[in-house]
């Protein structure tokens, strides 16, 4: 009997660069919680072996994981043909554009489809980069655009049913809140109990800009003096940070714990110059905190200024400093916190994936 139900399942890879706690990674996990295991036989592939923080949950849920990298990591091309091969997957959906161009080349016959997602602006990509993926991005039979703001620049290469747009949700778990919640988060991070909390999550590189962050709470320290800024995350760039950062700045490093630390916060920040739509700012969004965030990509799309929160241009320290400050008014924090926790109620992972799912019924139909 089980050997008759895997041969009515649909056989699909999800195929991503790592599977560390960055945001699309964060993705494929919240996904696979919701997904159709009864169509779907879902397996998982990913070509960075230091980037598997999400190995073992993926695991848990009963999703097989296939490690390409290795040394010498040059080869994980050939290990994802023979994958392919051996494997026969009915579909591949490719996040993050250096393997989904891989397995756009490597594909053989019977070709399985192939849906891509797209979680960034074309300009965050290099130069060669963009021009691999432009020459073989016709090759996807879908396309699936984590927002509006993405799916302008893709649509200007192919448009049609072809694409789509899903708003991806957090999936928080049934995390901690309320005062005790609250304490216990100030707690696990040293944050005395009245302190103004500025917290930010991301990886530490130069498309989030946590530096023009940094300038701008040394501005907002000059008048509130006991506030703390927390930043969650690691990257090339913590160094160059550690270094500039002031007084009350806490590296936190990578977390596993985020929706359990987000109860300790006052706010919610993120500076980037650069974004997809990010799965940080809905988490906190869930969680009930307002948010000071860059304008930038789909940011707009969940966040209304003075509303849920505050839209400020990225790399502008001052902007930035002046919206934490309006933010400083525990009133302000309330009405937009409330309304941030409104807003939530429409980001809804597990309608997410129902979405992705009708666009594989719809490939594989065809």
């Amino acid at each position: 009997m089980t050997g008759v139900r895997e041969r009515t399942r649909a056989r699909v890879l999800w195929l991503a660069k790592g599977l560390g706690r960055g945001g699309a990674e964060q993705l494929l996990l919240n996904c696979v919680r919701h997904a159709d295991r009864e169509r779907y036989a879902i397996e998982v592939a990913y070509v960075l072996p230091h980037k598997d923080a999400l190995v073992p949950d993926l695991a848990a849920a009963g999703v097989p994981v296939h490690c390409l990298g290795g040394a010498p990591g040059r080869r994980w091309p050939l290990r994802l043909r023979r994958l392919l091969a051996e494997r026969r997957y009915d579909l591949v959906h490719t996040h993050m554009p250096v393997p989904a161009v891989a397995a756009r080349l490597l594909a053989g016959r019977p070709r399985p489809r192939l849906v891509h997602t797209e979680h960034n602006l074309w300009e965050r990509y290099r130069l060669p980069t963009r021009w691999a993926n432009a020459l073989t991005y016709r090759r996807n039979d879908a396309v699936i655009a984590v927002s509006h703001a993405v799916a302008a620049g893709v649509g200007r290469r192919r448009a049609g049913e072809w694409l789509s747009v899903v708003h991806h949700g957090p999936d928080l778990g049934g995390a901690p809140s309320g005062p005790a919640a609250r304490r216990a988060a100030r707690a696990e991070l040293g944050l005395p109990e009245g302190a103004l909390v500025v917290g930010t999550v991301g990886n530490l590189t130069a498309k989030k800009d946590q530096a023009t962050l940094l300038a701008a709470f040394a501005r907002l320290r000059e008048r509130e003096p006991d506030a703390r800024l927390v930043l969650v995350g690691s990257g090339p760039l913590e160094a160059e940070l550690r270094a500039r950062a002031g007084g009350g700045v806490l590296f936190a490093g990578m977390r596993a714990d985020v929706p359990a630390l987000l109860p300790g916060w006052d706010v919610f920040c993120l500076s980037s110059r650069q974004e997809g739509l990010p799965v940080a700012l809905m988490e906190a969004m869930a969680s009930g905190l307002p948010s000071v965030v860059t304008a930038v990509g789909g940011v707009p799309e969940i966040l209304d200024d003075g509303v849920q929160g505050r839209l400020v241009p990225p790399g502008d320290p001052a902007r930035l400093a002046a919206a934490l400050g309006e933010l400083a008014d525990p009133a302000v924090r309330a009405r937009m916190g409330a309304a941030a926790r409104a807003r939530s109620a429409s980001f809804d992972v597990a309608g997410a994936q129902r979405a992705v799912e009708r666009v594989y019924a719809r490939v594989l139909a065809n």
